[in-house]
């Protein structure tokens, strides 16, 4: 059936163009302690639609469109390889009267170590005694001139001796220190960084990391996805684990975890004054991430995790998790993302990627495009890390299904001298995930080489228990609300296909913000693929924010979507909430502090 749908709200703009017909796929899936002891794809066939004739139209209170014819959708296939899409769209619902709805964030990281020759990359001042930096914008006298501080200048100064007197104190703190990730990219010129900052806190802190076993993942998509199955099926055999992950979606506590448990208010006011007090008898200003990751490590090694999983925060080779020596260095798919930092295209951002491997540690990818691979393959025989290819070096297969209990989903099969395991389900949506899996099953097969205890039933039992928060996740259901942090145009891309195929929906209103330095062209040819129409909108509180505006008129270029403007995610929200139905679906994505966002609105909904 078809509806028509005006999507209109106060102080936003509408600009509504001539649709195409569109055809639907509809399996289905759906996703969602103190310290601990040691406790125990896509189916059915591509189709694309062309849109047709583009027709301006001014901006009014209402705007009808035409509806589009909408053929039948293809059965499911019981096994497929090729990928589903959803295709454009025409308006397709009447705006109804529904209960409105009515702001999380933080992010990373510091780069200091020195950058190859030809890349731009973002840092932090240098320390005292080492070599100048040259910088277009200088970091420190920057954020001096227009921070503002909601401590009392009593509290700033028992703050640099970590004299917190409670929890929010230390978290506006916390949040007051230089978070690169929310800042305008500041470019400095290829003088020598150095990892000796967070090297130099650490050991103020008496070198923690020292004494906490790890995994590193990297990557530039399926790095949260890889460490959520690694972290599972490590927890399942009985090991107590920590995990390290960014950026948080509500509470700046979730970035650290053991056995998916943060550490209490409590707990983490007791990090922070310890953190915050090594941290003020240095000679420089840590920064957040560097707060962070600082603290991360006290925790687990004072809770004797067995082992944390962390992931690397911005690139790799310059992070500040980059000075770990972990039991397994994995590094996920590689793709074009945060190119003004680590290079313009795949071999460089792999490079930088590939500088987590280490001397004599197992490095792992999947198999990736040829000339990443040759990268890899060349750090690794550089630094003497063995380097092992899942689906190449190490036998795997994958293959996209559906089932009576499990609906659409992938299988994989994973082979090694340790290790056999056939056609376990991926607990995650999208046949993307096959990758991430494998990558985590020989993450689990390098460990057992490592003296690590995990039997194949309880690995089996761990990775169906892998839950992710903000990646495919339905967090309401009248109306249904998706969110996904995907924020670069291969992910965003992943997820339009993964909702076409895991979701049934009737129409699909998307909420998009995104970055600036994104690749926002990139980003909004994928977002069309799936979405049949577009609301646009910026996360509070983000600097790095595009301007709604702004995308919305670089969509109207290139799709013939209906699309407007939303002053807030809260007005974008009440804008699609009242114009889907209940077979329709809204979806959330573009970047992670949107997606925390929509997560805190509604959660407040919940509790009003």
């Amino acid at each position: 059936m078809s509806r028509k749908c005006a999507l209109t709200g106060s102080g936003s703009r509408t600009t509504t163009k001539q649709g195409s017909t569109k055809s639907t796929a509809k399996p289905v899936a759906k996703t969602t302690a103190k310290p601990v002891a040691k406790s125990t794809a896509k189916p059915a066939a591509k189709s694309t639609a062309k849109p047709a004739a583009k027709t301006m139209a001014k901006p009014v209170a209402k705007t009808t469109a035409k509806p589009a014819t909408k053929p039948a959708s293809p059965s499911a296939a019981t096994t497929s390889s090729t990928t589903a899409v959803r295709p454009s769209a025409q308006p397709a619902l009447k705006p109804k009267p529904a209960p409105a709805v009515a702001a999380p964030t933080a992010h990373h990281n510091v780069l200091d170590e020195a950058p190859v020759t030809h890349v731009p990359i973002i840092g932090v001042p240098a320390m005292r005694g080492s070599a100048p930096v040259r910088a277009e914008e200088p970091l420190e006298p920057k954020l001096a001139e227009h921070r503002t501080s909601e401590l009392s200048k009593s509290e700033q100064t028992k703050a640099r001796r970590g004299d917190f007197s409670d929890y929010s104190v230390a978290l506006k703190w916390l949040h007051e220190r230089v978070d690169l990730e929310r800042l305008h990219t500041v470019q400095y010129s290829d003088e020598p960084f150095k990892l000796d900052r967070m090297r130099q806190l650490l050991d103020a802190l008496g070198n923690p990391h020292e004494q906490v076993k790890c995994v590193h993942v990297a990557g530039t998509n399926g790095k949260g996805s890889t460490v959520a199955m690694v972290s599972a099926m490590l927890q399942a055999c009985g090991y107590a684990v920590g995990q390290y992950t960014s950026p948080h979606l509500i509470d700046v506590r979730e970035r650290v975890s053991i056995n998916g448990a943060m550490p209490s208010e409590a707990d983490f006011l007791d990090l922070m004054r310890r953190v915050a007090k090594a941290a003020g008898k240095l000679p420089f200003e840590p920064t957040f991430f560097e707060l962070m990751t600082a603290l991360s490590f006290v925790h687990f090694a004072e809770q004797a995790v067995d082992i944390a999983v962390i992931e690397v925060g911005l690139g790799g080779r310059l992070d500040c998790t980059n000075v770990i020596t972990p039991l397994v260095s994995i590094v996920t798919s590689i793709d074009l993302d945060h190119t003004r930092i680590l290079g313009k295209d795949v071999k460089a951002i792999a490079r930088e990627k590939a500088g987590i491997f280490k001397p004599g540690v197992p490095a792992l990818a999947f198999e990736p495009q040829p000339e990443v691979e040759a990268v890899f393959r060349e750090v690794a025989a550089q630094v003497g890390a063995p380097l092992m290819i899942v689906n190449k070096d190490i036998e795997f297969s994958s293959r996209f299904c559906t089932t009576p209990d499990l609906g659409a989903h992938t299988r994989v099969c994973f082979y090694t001298r340790t290790t056999r395991l056939e056609h376990l389900p991926v607990p995650l949506p999208g046949e993307h995930q096959a990758a991430n899996c494998g990558l985590a099953l020989a993450a689990i097969d390098v460990l057992k080489s490592a003296g690590f205890s995990c039997p194949d039933d309880k690995v089996s039992m761990g990775l169906m228990s892998t839950r992710i928060r903000g990646r495919m996740e339905l967090i309401a259901e009248r109306p249904r609300i998706l969110v996904d942090g995907a924020h670069n145009p291969a992910s965003v891309g992943t997820l339009m296909r993964c909702v076409g195929a895991h979701v049934p929906y009737d129409s699909m209103v998307c909420i998009f913000g995104c970055c600036r330095d994104k690749d926002i062209a990139g980003l909004l040819d994928k977002v069309h693929l799936g979405a049949d129409k577009l609301i646009f909108t910026r996360a509070a509180g983000t600097p790095r924010a595009a301007d709604p505006n702004e995308l919305q008129r670089m969509f109207a270029e290139r799709s013939g979507k209906m699309s407007q403007v939303a002053r807030s995610l809260s007005e974008a929200m009440e804008v699609a909430t009242r114009a889907v139905g209940r077979e329709d679906l809204i979806c959330i994505t573009g970047s992670f502090y949107l997606v925390g966002e929509a997560m805190r609105l509604v959660g407040q909904r919940r509790q009003a």
